[in-house]
């Protein structure tokens, strides 16, 4: 399971972050959901080690891994797929997917996992990342975080800007890592994407918790969604 305990984050003088709590727990798709600069990207770099806290502690099975740098962060086996994909452009599919699993020391076999999950990355495999389309580019940045073998997978708005077979392509695998045992935080703004595969949401306004439910009692009350984002 992985507990944010009471974030408090800041950029310079500007807090972002505060008292903000989380978990989510083995085998669970989470959706943290806000409003335009509420604070949900700056949660997901803050699990990662991408910026100091001011206080409060990230912890990964009892484990606080808040204390760690970026990089042993992901070797604890958490998977980031930030928004915007942030590929090597100039290496090759094979390239990236390598960059991924040294992080672990990952096995052929977890490479192998991995192209069975995304069989068109086999078909691009010695293709520059740059080369590929978004929905291609999007499957990259996801094999490569599978690479890890994570315990915990944090996708930062997934589906932006692709066409709706890609989309349901990325559904598809955060669906079989959830049931795999893998623990998910999704941000993404589709709520329609989000309901379909939610097993819980989260909100968050202004830096700070604002209400949690299930995604089916969410479902039957969609004037909550208005509530919290305006939508």
């Amino acid at each position: 399971m992985l507990e944010l305990k009471s974030l408090n984050v800041a950029y310079g003088q500007a807090q972002i972050l505060r008292d903000f709590s989380l978990e989510v727990r083995a085998g669970e798709i989470l959706c943290l959901l806000g409003r335009n600069g509420a604070g949900k990207t700056t949660t997901m770099k803050a699990i990662m080690g991408l910026l100091p806290l001011m206080s409060g502690q990230v912890v990964l099975d009892k484990d606080v891994i808040s204390e760690l740098p970026a990089h042993k962060v992901a070797a604890a086996g958490i998977g980031y797929i930030p928004q915007g994909r942030r590929l090597f452009s100039e290496l090759t599919v094979a390239q990236n997917i390598e960059i991924g699993l040294m992080v672990r020391n990952s096995g052929p076999e977890v490479l192998e996992g991995v192209l069975e999950l995304f069989p068109r990355l086999r078909e691009r495999y010695h293709q520059r990342a740059q080369t590929l389309s978004g929905g291609e580019q999007q499957m990259l940045a996801t094999a490569r975080a599978l690479c890890l073998e994570p315990k915990v997978l944090l996708l930062d708005e997934p589906t932006e800007g692709l066409q709706p077979s890609m989309i349901e392509a990325i559904r598809r695998v955060i669906v079989v890592m959830r049931d795999r045992g893998v623990a998910i935080i999704l941000v993404e703004q589709r709520v329609d994407a989000v309901l379909s595969v939610a097993d819980r949401v989260s909100f968050i306004d202004n830096g700070r918790n604002d209400g949690a439910m299930s995604a089916a009692d969410l479902q039957h009350n969609p004037s909550i969604l208005k509530q919290h984002l305006g939508v």
